[in-house]
């Protein structure tokens, strides 16, 4: 229509690599530390040796979180790159296949051949390279890895995490008053990291809170049990 405006869409999938690394490292840091300090609650340790062990669980938590992400992430990168090599080669020695190979996933879509043939001629023609990534191997701009931003990420929200039920602790009574602070308080913080999650990514709350606080509670009761086998054998 003359002097319509496009209306540029913002959709929450171009939010996914970085929520997926904050939702992750938060989660881990809270049900990881909160389930060391209900552990080693149970075992009857001091309020001193409960915070110790729920400290080095933040610290070395954090790094494991970063360094695992960077790794992970840096080998997804590895192989897009690999994979955009080989299609890049390919493209300059048999640009003729990869037209017909791009046409036939257009077909697949639901294209006529006279169109999809049309299609892949004008795309190959403005971008090979970016139409064959995206089309054949699934890379675009959204999904593609990014290591440095999933470790910082990763870092950051596990720290922050394993904060709240060290913070419980902090302010509890060794034993028995403390596995019940920091159980209670770490299932509220997973709630809210559910629905907050849910929320930034427009997901449904209610499904992620209950998926969050249900596995959380689930791994610190099966952590303060060991702790309290543990501590009755010693």
């Amino acid at each position: 229509m003359p002097g319509s405006k496009l209306h540029p869409e913002r959709h929450q999938v171009s939010r996914i690599g970085w929520l997926r690394a904050a939702v992750l490292g938060a989660n881990d840091g809270i049900v990881s530390t909160a389930s060391l300090i209900v552990g080693v609650a149970a075992a009857a340790s001091s309020k001193d040796e409960v915070l110790l062990a729920g400290v080095a669980g933040l610290v070395a938590g954090a790094m494991s979180m970063a360094a695992g992400e960077y790794v992970s992430v840096s080998s997804q990168a590895d192989t897009e790159a690999a994979d955009l090599d080989r299609e890049r080669t390919e493209l300059a020695t048999d640009p003729e296949f990869e037209h017909r190979e791009l046409a036939a996933i257009y077909q697949r879509r639901g294209l006529e051949q006279t169109t999809a043939n049309e299609v892949a001629t004008q795309l190959m023609a403005h971008d090979a390279l970016g139409a064959h990534a995206r089309d054949e191997l699934s890379i675009t701009h959204i999904t593609t890895a990014r290591p440095v931003q999933a470790a910082m990420t990763s870092a950051v929200t596990f720290t922050v995490g394993a904060a709240l039920p060290l913070a419980a602790a902090w302010f509890s009574a060794v034993g028995r008053p403390m596995m019940i602070a920091v159980s209670v308080a770490s299932v509220l913080f997973l709630a809210l990291l559910g629905a907050v999650g849910a929320r930034t990514g427009s997901a449904p709350v209610a499904k992620a809170v209950l998926r969050v606080a249900f596995w959380g509670a689930a791994a610190m009761a099966v952590t303060a049990g060991i702790g309290r086998l543990v501590g009755a054998s010693v």
